[in-house]
């Protein structure tokens, strides 16, 4: 991504995360915090940390210059060898056209590139068609969070 797109790419994406947080039953003020340190820890400076990549995703059968969404790839804790896809969205006119499955492949293809023996990703429980996504490039479940409601 260019350098004078990250910095609104970090507000928008930090807000995205921030609102999937509440989808998924986090009360606004924990999901605000847990976004605001999650930008803290991964963008220190404005900057991403340390080999991790954010791609703009392009959408190469029009013109290859038309940006359709994104792509964040990154070691995981202080792993060199573990690595995360730590977001990755498509702009819902551009869905079910094959553009994240794309940006999936080439990201693992970095991620081997500099280092990495696996990648993994956090799926929310309400986003179906994402997990769908995932399960066909070969992800596992590794963990599952629940929880409910208690009124």
């Amino acid at each position: 991504m260019p350098a004078d797109s990250l910095a609104s790419w970090i507000v928008s994406s930090n807000e995205a995360y921030r609102l999937s947080r509440i989808a998924a039953g986090e009360s606004p003020e924990l999901a605000a915090k847990r976004a605001a340190d999650s930008n803290a820890q991964y963008f220190p400076d404005g900057v991403p940390l340390p080999l991790h990549q954010v791609f703009d995703v392009v959408d190469a059968q029009q013109d290859g210059d038309t940006v359709v969404g994104y792509l964040w790839i990154g070691p995981q804790n202080d792993s060199t060898t573990e690595w995360w896809v730590w977001d990755v969205e498509i702009d819902e006119a551009h869905r079910r056209k094959g553009h994240a499955r794309q940006a999936l492949l080439l990201g693992e293809a970095e991620a081997r590139a500099l280092g990495a023996a696996s990648i993994g990703l956090n799926v929310f429980g309400f986003n179906s068609g994402a997990q769908a996504l995932y399960e066909s490039l070969g992800y596992g479940i590794a963990a599952v969070n629940m929880s409910k409601k208690l009124d």
